[in-house]
Order: structure tokens, then C-alpha cells, then sequence
């Protein structure tokens, strides 16, 4: 199969032909039609993650994946040869969705793709629509009550944008002014609040007393903390936490995505229904996924996504 993989620290992912991978027990085989690029697949391209996970070069990168069920290994029932899925390859550290065909355990990190969602977009909800979705609810916003996301503009931010709106909260998105406050008021966003200058000036502007949220997917963790009202919700996917913000007069959480089935059948649900959009603002084919990779280091907006059949 083709596949985009690391052949060794140092080396520039490239594709590759390597053997297609075989369900074992619990686990099915997909044939992977779509990916998106993610920060944790430039992470583990650079060898960032050396130490923290197993490097079995060659490493096939990616984390998204839809298609459909190629085979099922012995003891797996949830799904049935033919049968459309999406999801995020597990455990946290395992990488090959960029490949040609995946196995996957059938209990975590795959969900049935609705018919009325395309797979494009499906492969590219997984691991940023999840990680936003958790974030979302650790802050557990009521309607009326103002968020602050910072980050807005990349894949994770635009899912919390929508989810954010969708549950009644005035969203303050961080945004350069012009293309990126576009992209963020067409998101559901109240108000695109410019990060390149003063952001508490900005923030301030609008909320004059504060926010009751923060949602921290970029930016100086401690000076988004001081825009909280007092008792605020910090919620963080860079692993701020209440050791971090110790002291202050808040509730912090560090969220680890954690794609579940019923976490992945709530963002399919939503898509296909037309309340979540998937932000693909551009697609590449399974061979451009270098550079792919390294546009994604590059400034843009929302998802990067990745056919790869």
C-alpha cells in the first residue's frame, strides 16, 4: 500500500510501499479515503514526541481517517465489511493514518459515517472536532455567558467556535482583522478580537468586565487566565492546568482529546445534520502530504485536509 511515512529521525516524510496491515482481534482494517493534517502529525514528523512514544520506523504518520471496513479481526462485531466509519487512530501515540489502510481497535476511535456526511469532511472532524468538543464542555458554557477562544483561526478553534455558539455563548475569537475576522464571524463568533496587538485592550473593548471563559488552544496561558471574570473556567489543550494557574481565583482543566465512540457519533451527528461544519480551507493528495505538513506551519486558516483514494 501507499503510505506517508518517517524512515528515520532527521528524514523528511516521504511515500513509501509498504504491506498492508492486518486486523488482529477487536480491531478492523479500513481502507482509508480521507485525513487531514493535524499539529500532532507535525509533532511526531520532527521527532518532537521522541521519548514520549515508539518510533517503529517506518513510522506512517496521520491520526484522522475515514472509509470504509475492509476486514474485521477475530472477536469484532460493531462493524461489518463494507460499512462507511471515521474516527482517530488509537491509542494517543499510534500514527498511520496516512496510509492507504489502517486497523484500528473497533471499541475506541471509530464511529459509523452518516450517509448524509461527506467523507472529506469526516476526515477531517476526528481528532480536532474531539479535542474542541471536550474543551467546550470543561468550561461548561451557558447560554448568555461570554468565551474568549484563542486560536480560533486553526482546525480545533473553528470546531469551538461553532460548538461554542451553538450552546447560546457570546464568542470572542482571536483573529487578525480581514481574512481571518471573516472567517471567524462566518463561524458563529460575536466579535474577532486582534492577538497581534494589545488582546487584553481588545478583549477589554468588548467585555468590559471580563470574560467567563477562556478556551486556551494558543497564546500566553497566564495573560488569557487574567481576562477571566473571578470564578471563571480555563480549559486548555496544551496542558495548562490548575498546577500551572495556581493561585488564582478560577476552575483550570488540561483536556486530552479523547475520541470515544459516543464523542465521534455526537460530531457525526452534528455534521451531517448541518450544525458543525469541517473549516477545509484546502486539500492535498495522499503524495503531497510533505508538503501538506509543511504548509501547515505556515499562517492559515481551519483544516488541511488529505485525500487519500
Amino acid at each position: 500500500m501507499r503510505a506517508i511515512a518517517l524512515a528515520d529521525f532527521g528524514v523528511a516524510p516521504a511515500l513509501h510501499d509498504l504491506p498492508v496491515p492486518q486486523p488482529g482481534p477487536g480491531e478492523v482494517l479500513v481502507r482509508v479515503r480521507a485525513s487531514s493534517i493535524n499539529g500532532f502529525d507535525v509533532a511526531v514528523a520532527a521527532g518532537y514526541l521522541k521519548g514520549m512514544m515508539e518510533y517503529r520506523f517506518p513510522v506512517v504518520l496521520g491520526k484522522d481517517f475515514a472509509g470504509t471496513v475492509e476486514a474485521v479481526g477475530t472477536g469484532a462485531s460493531r462493524f461489518a465489511v463494507g460499512d462507511p466509519v471515521f474516527g482517530v487512530v488509537t491509542p494517543a501515540l499510534a500514527v498511520r493514518a496516512f496510509a492507504e489502510y489502517v486497523t484500528n481497535a473497533e471499541d475506541v476511535g471509530v464511529a459509523r459515517l452518516p450517509a448524509s456526511l461527506a467523507t472529506g469532511a469526516a476526515g477531517a472532524l476526528g481528532l480536532a472536532g474531539t479535542a474542541a468538543l471536550q474543551a467546550v464542555e470543561a468550561v461548561a458554557l451557558a447560554a448568555g455567558e461570554t468565551v474568549l477562544v484563542s486560536g480560533a483561526t486553526g482546525g480545533v478553534g473553528a470546531f469551538a467556535v461553532q460548538l461554542a455558539a451553538a450552546r447560546g455563548a457570546r464568542v470572542l475569537a482571536t483573529a487578525r482583522p480581514g481574512a481571518e475576522a471573516a472567517f471567524v464571524h462566518d463561524l458563529g463568533a460575536a466579535h474577532a478580537v486582534d492577538y497581534t496587538g494589545d488582546l487584553a485592550a481588545a478583549v477589554r473593548a468588548v467585555s468590559p468586565e471580563g470574560v467567563d471563559a477562556v478556551i486556551h488552544l494558543a497564546g500566553d496561558a497566564a495573560a488569557l487566565a487574567g481576562l477571566l471574570v473571578p470564578g471563571g473556567r480555563f480549559a486548555s489543550t496544551l496542558g495548562v492546568g490548575p498546577e500551572q494557574l495556581a493561585g488564582r481565583d478560577l476552575t483550570a482543566t488540561s483536556v486530552m482529546a479523547t475520541p470515544t465512540a459516543d464523542v465521534l457519533d455526537r460530531l457525526a451527528a452534528d455534521a451531517a445534520a448541518g450544525r458543525l461544519s469541517a473549516p477545509i480551507r484546502r486539500t492535498y493528495q495522499l503524495e503531497q502530504v510533505p508538503q501538506a505538513l509543511a504548509d501547515f506551519g505556515a499562517p492559515h486558516v481551519g483544516k488541511l485536509a488529505v485525500t487519500v483514494a
